[in-house]
């Protein structure tokens, strides 16, 4: 898919859906180098990451990135995340921003045009359409080469364009742990 540097483009990160993307093929996002990615690539007006966390824990593993995301250019939408017990009696945590994501890009749909969803959630088939509809190109960043795939069919068939998560993993990520511990990939000092 093409992007356009006069093009108005945001970015729609369903958080728990990018990391259980990028974890299947064994990558971690970089979010400086992918908000510096997409920064060159339009005009870039919003970078939302959406995300729920437990409050009741003193230490979320979530926590320092959702900081750390607020202070450097991305606008972070969270909600607590509701606990329950399950039949055997263990303490869950459920959170979905599902309605959140998808309000805000119909919301945001009126001032861009372009929209790059990070998630394979197939949920997000419906909003992709609504928001094609209203003139504003979608682009769905998942992946489908993951066992098994992170992206449901009918969303990528949806979106204006897929791109396939391992394919930007030079420009997003950082380098895979297994590459890193290769000395043969060290350079001389």
């Amino acid at each position: 898919m093409a992007f356009y540097k006069d093009e108005r483009l945001a970015l729609f990160i369903d958080g728990a859906n990018l990391y259980s993307a990028a974890r299947a093929l064994g990558l971690e996002i970089d979010f400086r180098k992918l908000l510096k990615e997409f920064q060159g690539r339009g005009r870039l007006l919003r970078a939302n990451y959406y995300t729920a966390l437990v409050e009741s824990d003193e230490y979320s593993p979530i926590r320092p990135l959702v900081d750390w995301l607020a202070y450097n250019g991305f606008s972070v939408v969270k909600k607590a995340a509701r606990e329950y017990t399950d039949r055997e009696g263990r303490k869950r945590h459920r959170g979905n921003m599902d309605v959140e994501l998808a309000v805000d890009m119909l919301e945001a749909a009126a001032h861009l045009d372009h929209i790059v969803l990070f998630s394979g959630n197939g949920d997000f088939r419906r909003v992709v359409e609504a928001v094609k509809a209203k003139g504003v190109r979608v682009s769905v960043v998942s992946t489908n080469t993951s066992s098994p795939p992170q992206v449901a069919d009918d969303l990528r068939r949806e979106a204006d364009a897929f791109i396939e998560l391992e394919d930007i993993a030079d420009m997003i990520a950082r380098p895979r742990r297994d590459q890193s511990d290769d000395p043969a990939s060290d350079e001389d000092e």
